[in-house]
């Protein structure tokens, strides 16, 4: 069994186009761990490689609750036993669709439409879970730069370890890392073509992915619970 020493929730696609193309796209295959050859595109700005290194090792995914070392006492199997009832808990959700966009200063496939079921599956999972969680270190809450986030932000960091969670969160599966403004405009549209073919209408997240962060830093499926209530 691989030892991890994070864990994640995350939406990872399951139609096998759209999580092919991701894969490609960010060059790390998460849910079979090899790494994955970038597609041929042309006029992009730097090589993709470089564009998509930042997001890479924690392959392509959305998250619902950010990657969190275990609490003292609690294992893995602990983990697994409580999302697999969690899920049985929690309702699928149908998003109107995704697009790629830019969200700050990157490019990632963003929601379109109504997206309150999506923020209450979410706060279900993040408050669920939290129990199993360990508190984060001085240095962990400092790599957030907790001075650049507002007071609300700062309490959710402290309280659930990561500061986007219920009214905060913005659901989105990142594509590169932060980018200058020309970059970004001259990427949108590659990506825009690359990924718009594999976007289904309405777009389904049933079920919730267990993700592990191995020894090197990248993170692999373990395993999928579908979402049953």
């Amino acid at each position: 069994m691989t030892e991890f020493q994070r864990f994640a929730i995350y939406h990872a696609p399951r139609d096998p186009g759209l999580a092919k193309a991701g894969a490609q796209w960010l060059g790390w295959d998460a849910v079979n761990g090899i790494a994955s050859p970038h597609p041929t595109l042309d006029a992009l700005p730097r090589p993709l490689a470089e564009l998509t290194e930042t997001p890479r090792k924690y392959g392509f995914h959305a998250t619902i609750k950010a990657p969190f070392a275990l609490a003292a006492g609690v294992t893995r199997d602990d983990l697994a036993a409580a999302l697999a009832g969690l899920a049985q808990d929690v309702a699928p959700v149908d998003l109107a669709g995704l697009e790629v966009a830019a969200l700050g200063n990157f490019l990632a496939l963003r929601p379109v439409g109504d997206v309150t079921a999506l923020q209450a599956m979410a706060a279900r999972v993040v408050e669920g879970l939290e129990g199993l969680r360990a508190p984060l270190t001085p240095a962990q809450i400092a790599k957030r730069d907790p001075d650049g986030l507002s007071a609300r932000q700062r309490d959710l960091l402290t309280r659930f370890g990561y500061p986007y969670v219920f009214e905060q969160y913005q659901m989105h599966m990142t594509l590169s890392g932060a980018l200058g403004e020309a970059d970004r405009a001259t990427l949108l549209p590659i990506a825009q073509a690359y990924f718009t073919p594999h976007l289904t209408r309405p777009y389904p997240m049933d079920d919730l992915c267990l993700f592990g962060e191995a020894r090197d830093g990248r993170f692999h499926l373990i395993h999928r619970y579908a979402l049953t209530a």
